[in-house]
């Protein structure tokens, strides 16, 4: 390992360009390459389009294939798309070039259960490069699994896990109020419920890690997607949302065994939130009761989960890996090239 962790940042979206500010506060970190196709943002300095205030000498390219093969790098920061199969190729073209890979894919968290043939071509593809794989973030990657996994380290057995997260979106990004419905009408949040293209990715996957990290075998994992309808006119600095609109969605994972359900993930996310908060409930011996008040912000956590995860990733054991697999991520305030293996 170099006296600096070289990264290249493969999209820079709204999230990819929060991480790359975060990065740029760090010790220990060397951006060397930038890929995103949108053909406004190539050519540019990464600095540029990321919004910091100094240019970084490293050009976006869409030859993402050029960059990742061409580009002396140690880890790739992956920030592009949600679902497995719109970015397999990308990570198969990122194991090929013998890098690790953090990323920000909801689906990609915890696939083994959902997609079962391409989590292992990745896992195997991985292993046979030599190279760590890992998808984090705050929800999927912290509030909704990772969180209640190492609060269950205090129980002597548990009964049920059930996690809440209740987020006002008005303070979010606008692809997340887009992406939770708000300003639509109920037929077409609805429709787009029925076509797949609406609600948050990732309690499945959430379900799915808790299963396997205490060892449940869950016979089903159930999810339902509500709208959540403003009784009154909204406001937030993107767009208006009329009385009778929607304002977001209220969102239940289950995760079934022996006809009970254990697993509840309840998620609300909409504009006008009364409060934020995380709470997770655990019933057990002991029981354990956990509310984080305000609630955690989206945003700036899943830029520091990443941020805080790459030193794990870096050390980790070759393959598909998950948050339950590796140890917990801690902020960075030293160098991170210290806390990396040679």
């Amino acid at each position: 390992m170099h006296d600096k962790v070289r990264l290249i940042q493969y999209g820079v979206g709204p999230i990819g360009a929060s991480i790359v500010k975060l990065v740029l506060q760090k010790e220990g970190f060397e951006y060397v390459g930038a890929i995103d196709i949108d053909p406004n943002k190539t050519g540019k300095d990464l600095g540029e389009v990321a919004g910091v205030d100094k240019k970084l000498g490293v050009p976006i390219s869409s030859d993402a294939k050029k960059v990742l093969r061409d580009t002396k790098a140690d880890l790739v920061i992956h920030t592009t798309a949600s679902f497995l199969k719109d970015i397999r190729q990308q990570i198969t073209d990122v194991i090929d070039a013998g890098l690790d890979m953090v990323s920000t894919s909801e689906e990609l968290t915890f696939p083994f259960r959902k997609i079962p043939e391409i989590a292992k071509e990745i896992d195997d593809l991985a292993k046979k490069k030599g190279v760590t794989i890992l998808a984090t973030g705050v929800n999927p990657g912290f509030l909704m699994d990772t969180l209640p996994l190492t609060l269950s380290g205090v129980c002597q057995d548990v009964k049920s896990v059930k996690v809440t997260r209740i987020m006002d979106a008005s303070i979010r990004r606008l692809p997340f109020q887009k992406k939770i419905g708000a300003g639509m009408t109920v037929d077409e949040f609805n429709k787009a419920v029925a076509g797949g293209r609406m609600g948050h990715i990732g309690l499945p996957e959430s379900i799915a890690m808790i299963a396997a990290g205490v060892g449940w075998k869950l016979d089903d994992i159930q999810q339902t997607i509500e709208p959540k309808v403003a009784d009154k006119p909204l406001k937030t600095q993107y767009f208006s949302v009329n009385k009778g609109q929607v304002a977001g969605l209220h969102q239940v994972g289950k995760g079934i065994m022996n006809g009970k359900e254990v697993i509840t993930l309840d998620f609300w996310a909409y504009v006008g939130a009364p409060e934020n908060r995380d709470s997770t409930l655990i019933e057990g011996t002991p029981n354990v009761d956990l509310t984080i008040k305000g609630g955690v912000h989206g945003d700036l956590a899943t830029a520091a989960m990443v941020v805080n995860s790459i030193a794990n990733t870096i050390n980790g054991q070759p393959g598909l890996m998950t948050m339950k697999d590796l140890a917990m991520p801690r902020v960075l305030l030293g160098n991170i090239a210290k806390l990396t293996a040679s």
